[in-house]
């Protein structure tokens, strides 16, 4: 049986690692005014924050149509038998959704999406996965059981600089975000039961990132392998800096960095940080 895997955008997975691991995937858009932009394909992370500073208000956001997948996958049903869709959080889009009905209409394809519950390249490390045992081989049985397997240990935590993205965009109550504001805390945030929560208020940026520093070091006290990546809006020089002090403080992590893209930095804004790992 033969494979592809699909991912959407928010995936933010580079596209020399896309082509190399035959990695296909459905952009989401980005809606500035009346101007509607394919994210990662018309319009990078660079460019949108660069117009968002630009912008009257801020831009919206919407999930692929029905349509975008249908057409890739009716393009992949001619050379291969099955899909694995994986997509980020149900909980937050629809595109998981727009996934599994749009594989109810193509014939002769037999697509199975994943919810990965979370987002960016902690999504992206279940696509990465898929496509190498996909390329391996494996069945599309074998490829979902690892997948869950590896949500058992998947953590994300972030720190929005500003809360009023969250809020506007409706991941966040006013009420939570005013209380950000007023305190000048860094909430650092997380997903639980598919949905962005707070998981702890923090007064300074640093000692937000401390925080997230230390729970992966909790979770790698087991001397297992982690991969974790580090994940900035338009800070990267702090995110190497950062990775270069875990790199030397927990050996048995293997550190890389991606970045928030214009859908999810729609939501978080410039500035925020986060980092996401998983047990080999």
């Amino acid at each position: 049986m033969k494979t592809a895997v699909v991912t959407d955008s928010t995936a933010y997975i580079s596209k020399e690692v896309r082509d190399e691991l035959n990695i296909h995937m459905v952009p989401l858009h980005v809606v500035f005014g009346n101007e509607v932009y394919l994210e990662e394909v018309d319009l990078t992370a660079e460019q949108f924050y660069v117009e968002v500073k630009k912008a009257d208000k801020l831009p919206t956001t919407s999930q692929p149509p029905i349509g975008q997948f249908v057409e890739k996958f009716e393009e992949l049903a001619k050379e291969y038998d099955a899909v694995i869709s994986v997509h980020l959080s149900s909980g937050i889009s629809g595109t998981y959704q727009g996934a599994i009905a749009a594989g109810e209409m193509v014939d002769n394809l037999d697509v199975y999406a994943f919810d990965t519950e979370i987002s960016c390249m902690v999504q992206g490390f279940y696509a990465i996965e898929a496509a190498r045992m996909a390329k391996d081989g494996k069945s599309p049985k074998d490829i979902l059981e690892r997948l869950e397997e590896m949500k058992a240990s998947a953590r994300a935590y972030f720190m929005a600089d500003d809360l009023r993205h969250l809020q506007r965009g409706g991941r966040l109550n006013s009420a939570q975000a005013l209380i950000g504001s007023l305190l000048q805390v860094k909430p650092l945030l997380h997903f639980v039961n598919k949905v962005i929560v707070p998981f702890e208020k923090i007064r300074t940026r640093k000692r937000a990132l401390k925080r997230i520093s230390d729970l992966l070091a909790e979770d790698a006290k087991d001397g297992g392998q982690y991969k974790a990546v580090i994940i900035h809006a338009m800070c990267e020089e702090e995110a190497k800096q950062w990775r270069d002090e875990l790199q030397a403080e927990i050996p048995n992590a293997d550190f890389g960095i991606s970045y928030f893209g214009p859908v999810i930095g729609t939501h978080i804004g410039e500035s925020a940080m986060g980092m996401g790992w998983y047990k080999v």
